[in-house]
């Protein structure tokens, strides 16, 4: 059981809830602080007070004043005219990560929301009853506006939502689990939109899908070195001391590790005297990788605890400040440098690729295959990662750079941090698949190296790859091979286990 107070949410426990299904409980701390903001928002309402989004219009409307008979009607006005999202829904996870982050930000106890209302979030959670999100159709300021509105739909019993793989109306789900809808009153349809929630949920199931696959291109690295009896002093801890950089420090021990008893590795001077860069520079491009990781992840234990609702109240102090803390430019910033970091990790292991199946390049037989002419082997799968990795240039352009005014230039300047997560989304899905031929082609190459003479971890991570994908002994439909790989990295963590 998680316990979240707004205050220390960490993104192991985000990965228990969204990936391991933990059930999550609000803490009586953050129960007591929202009460209290409860009473400050209805003694406005009750007084006339003229308080942004809870007795006036939203946007370019925020002069127009509500009477207090209107102000229900307002909240869920506000909710079906946001729900304009279109495209592909989000992944499932993510929207379980909405969810989530969303009762965390409002356990703060600064929105002014009611527990129930809280409660309900966490209840869908816990019975994994799931909105559907459609992925497009956030600026990433003012909050996540259309993504949260058809989150909020939910609660009160609107919209559509995945439940037991199903997807089905809202009504029905609820009632499938014995909940029941609100209705929302005095600002608590502003609360529940006004935040970078969806931006940030995807960021941290990037993260989290980054983060394992960075790990992954090291390993696969490994076994690439092997296939091409790459040099060793290269990785050497004084070379990567002597530049100072700890992540680049990093990989460059792993790689000593995993290759520490292999008889396929050479030392300078035997074969040639110094590899190319894609071999001998891993761990400058790698570590390089890894400090964006670091830097992303910084972003995102600070945004998943962060209050980004508009107007924020404070009840010790008894104020209510509209600010701006919904504008998603730090996390735009942090998914257009995660998008930049992980296509370099395609880019650098579709270089591999090539050395792999390129016999200009290596003395391995053309294109790995074992009959060169009659069969292609994997020649057409580096076509396939080369594509992937033109593509990613592409969606690695930054999204933050980019602005367009709205609400009658109200809202004159957004951050679009939403299209940066989800572009970063779609280049780890690429280079995930880039990083899957990378491994099928190294498999293959210490095959005609000699499987006897790899190092103890990577001979593990041979045999375990192999129960996935067949050794390449006549052309077949590689596509399979590709998908299967790409799963198997996408669920399995480490491929190998160090002794």
């Amino acid at each position: 059981m998680i316990t979240i107070t707004g205050q220390d949410l960490t993104l192991e426990q985000v990965n228990q809830v969204v990936y391991g299904k933990a059930k999550v409980a609000l803490s009586a701390e953050s129960s007591q602080k929202m009460n209290r903001s409860r009473e400050l928002v209805e003694e406005m309402v009750e007084q006339g007070q003229v308080v942004y989004g809870i007795t006036t219009g939203f946007g370019k409307f925020s002069d127009v004043y509500i009477q207090k008979a209107d102000v229900e009607e307002l909240q869920i006005n506000l909710i079906r005219s946001h729900a304009c999202g279109v495209g592909e829904p989000l992944p499932e996870q993510v929207s379980r990560a909405m969810l989530l982050l969303r009762a965390n930000a409002l356990a703060k106890g600064f929105s002014g929301i009611r527990e129930e209302v809280v409660q309900l979030l966490l209840d869908l959670i816990n019975h994994q009853v799931h909105p559907v999100i459609p992925s497009q159709g956030s600026l990433g300021a003012s909050g996540d506006l259309a993504p949260l509105a058809h989150m909020a739909l939910v609660l009160v019993g609107e919209g559509e939502v995945l439940y037991q793989g199903k997807q089905m109306a809202t009504e029905q789900a609820l009632e499938q689990v014995g909940l029941k809808p609100v209705i929302l009153k005095a600002k608590e349809g502003l609360a529940l939109i006004n935040g970078t929630q969806a931006m940030t949920a995807v960021g941290v199931i990037n993260y989290l899908q980054a983060e394992t696959l960075a790990y992954q291109a090291d390993q696969i690295a490994s076994l690439t070195l092997e296939g091409l009896q790459g040099i060793i002093d290269a990785f050497d801890e004084d070379v990567h001391v002597a530049r100072g950089y700890k992540e680049q420090v990093a990989v460059a021990e792993r790689i000593r590790t995993y290759l520490k008893d292999s008889q396929l590795i050479t030392k300078q001077g035997e074969l040639r005297v110094q590899d190319a860069y894609s071999l001998r520079c891993i761990p400058q491009v790698h570590g390089a990788s890894w400090q964006v990781l670091g830097y992303v992840k910084e972003k995102l234990e600070i945004e998943i605890n962060a209050a980004t609702d508009n107007p924020l109240i404070f009840t010790d102090e008894g104020k209510v400040i509209s600010g701006g803390n919904f504008h998603g430019q730090p996390i735009a910033f942090a998914m257009d440098f995660l998008g930049i970091g992980l296509a370099e990790l395609a880019n650098i292991s579709e270089r591999r690729v090539e050395r792999l199946v390129n016999p200009q390049l290596n003395d391995l037989p053309p294109f790995l295959s074992p009959q060169p002419g009659l069969q292609s082997g994997a020649m057409i799968m580096q076509y396939c990662a080369a594509a992937l990795v033109s593509e990613n240039k592409t969606l690695a352009h930054p999204a933050s750079v980019d602005s367009i005014p709205s609400s009658a230039n109200q809202e004159d300047h957004v951050s679009m941090g939403t299209i940066a997560a989800r572009h970063g989304y779609q280049i780890i899905q690429n280079a995930r698949n880039v990083l899957a031929i990378e491994l099928i082609c190294a498999l293959q190459a210490v095959e005609f190296r000699g499987i006897e003479r790899m190092a103890s971890f990577t001979q593990q991570a041979y045999n375990n790859a192999r129960s996935i994908v067949p050794s390449i002994t006549k052309d077949r439909e590689f596509a399979k091979d590709i998908e299967r790989v790409a799963s198997y990295l996408e669920s399995c963590g480490h491929l190998a286990s160090i002794d």
